[in-house]
C-alpha cells in the first residue's frame, strides 16, 4: 500500500512538472491539472488510476504536443500501470 502511495506521489510530481512546462500547449496543461486533481481525490485507487490512464492516453494522441512530451506522458502511464 505504501509503495502505491509513493508511486502515486511520483506520478503527481511528474505531471506537475509537465504542467509547469511552457512548451506544453495550454489545453494539455489544463487536462493535466484535471488529472492531478482526480488523482488527489478521495475515490478508490483503482478508479483514479484507470481514469488517469484513460485521460493520459487521449492526451498522448494530441497532435499539438512535442514528441518528448508524448514520451514523458508514456513514461508516466507506465508508472501508473504498475500501481494498479
Amino acid at each position: 500500500m505504501e509503495q502505491q502511495a509513493t508511486g502515486l506521489d511520483s506520478v503527481v510530481g511528474s505531471l506537475s512538472e509537465l504542467q509547469e512546462d511552457s512548451t506544453v500547449p495550454r489545453n494539455v496543461r489544463s487536462h493535466i491539472q484535471n488529472i492531478i486533481h482526480n488523482l488527489k481525490n478521495g475515490v478508490e485507487l483503482s478508479i483514479k488510476v484507470n481514469k488517469a490512464l484513460s485521460d493520459l492516453g487521449e492526451l498522448s494522441n494530441d497532435v499539438n504536443i512535442q514528441s518528448y512530451t508524448r514520451t514523458q506522458i508514456w513514461n508516466i502511464m507506465s508508472v501508473l500501470e504498475k500501481i494498479d
